[in-house]
Parts: structure tokens; sequence; C-alpha cells
């Protein structure tokens, strides 16, 4: 992979937890999951947070980050817009929704302050990883890059949400990051080679653990 020094540190900004987008506050059904006792210790953890890597970033963020971004290189407006409606039809549950449009209108008025074109309409729903998918063209991050960043970034709020939550240490949250991260690379390879038709995902349990999440008597994340 080739890179300037300058769109690798606009990734790094991209990809920071301190980028204003709020992914912090959600824990996209990992909260209530803990609360019934189903995720208790490291190791469960490391397999909630793996299954939904290999079978959910990988086959629905990753992989219209990478349609996107071809999209957006040849100004392909009306793909990008099918795109970033596949993303949003995707999401299981109100709270993965809100957790996708939100971060996404975050990230709108971060870039429109920029001055970068988002392409999309003042109100529209737009997917945070369209938006992604712009600032990474804009800044001329190519794709193994982009989704190395957006993967990293996931990875870190959910290894965070554990250790408020399970709760971990922060050495066990360190270790967890050495093993998940391993895991990117096979999840950046699959998402290649999965065609428009292709992309989506299915998390039955995950689903519902986030949609009852919304009437949980006590959280410490938004849904």
């Amino acid at each position: 992979m080739l890179t300037t020094d300058t769109s690798l540190l606009r990734l790094l900004q991209l990809s920071s937890a301190s980028l204003p987008v709020g992914g912090y506050a959600f824990s996209q059904g990992m909260e209530f999951a803990i609360d019934l006792g189903l995720v208790k210790n490291q190791e469960q953890v490391h397999d909630w947070i793996k299954t939904q890597l290999e079978q959910s970033v990988s086959q629905l963020d990753l992989a219209v980050l990478q349609h996107a971004m071809k999209a957006i290189k040849t100004e392909d407006w009306r793909t990008l817009l099918e795109l970033n409606q596949l993303s949003l039809a995707c999401r299981e549950s109100k709270e993965l929704r809100l957790t996708d449009t939100a971060m996404g209108e975050a990230l709108g008025r971060l870039l429109t302050s920029l001055k970068i074109d988002t392409h999309f309409n003042r109100g529209d729903e737009v997917s945070f990883v369209s938006l992604f998918a712009i600032a990474c063209v804009h800044w001329q991050i190519d794709y193994q890059l982009a989704a190395l960043g957006f993967s990293w970034s996931w990875l870190e709020n959910q290894v965070a949400a554990a250790t408020k939550l399970v709760p971990l240490g922060q050495t066990q949250a360190q270790v967890l990051l050495g093993q998940l991260q391993a895991y990117i690379p096979d999840a950046i390879n699959h998402a290649q080679t999965l065609a428009t038709q292709d992309i989506g995902a299915g998390l039955p349990m995950l689903a519902i653990l986030s949609a009852r999440h919304e009437r949980q008597y006590s959280r410490l994340f938004r849904s």
C-alpha cells in the first residue's frame, strides 16, 4: 500500500476516537447482552466483537465503503445514493440505524465545516460509511487504508464500551485490541470480494438485543 504523509495523517484524524461523531455513545446492543449475562468476561467480549467484525462490518460496512469510494471517484452520485440507502436499510434495529445516522450527521457537519462537498442534501439521512468514503476520496486515501482506519475506529469503540460495561481492566482491553486487530485484514479482503448484490448482514440475536436495549431499565449508552 502506498500513501502520502498527508493522506495518512488525514486517515488518523478520521479514525481518531476524538473525532466528534459520537461513536463512543453507542454500544450497539452490547450493553443489553452484558445486562443479561450473555457477555461476562474477556473471552466472551472477544467472541462478540469478532463475530460482528466478520459477519456485519465486513459483510456490510467495509463492502459499502469499497463500492462507495469507487462511485465517488467516477462521480457516479446515483450509485452512491443507492449504496447509502442500502447501508441504512441493512440496520436491523432502530438503535443500529440511529448509530449510523447520528454519526453520519455529525461527520456531515464536520466535512461541511471543512468545505468538503458531501453531495447529499440537507436533512437527508446519511450513513456514516457513505460520508467516511467521501472524506477518504477527498483526501486521496486508498481503499485498503480507509478500510483499516474504519475498522480500527469501530473496534476501538467496541472495546471501550466493553471496558466500561463488563468491566474490564485497561490491560485486558489492550490485549483484546491486539487479538482482534489481527482479524481486520481478512475482514477487508472478504469485503473486497463482495458484489453490490452480495452486501448485507444478518445477526438476529444482535438485532433483538439492540431492540431490547431501548427498554433497559438503566443505561450508560444511547439507544
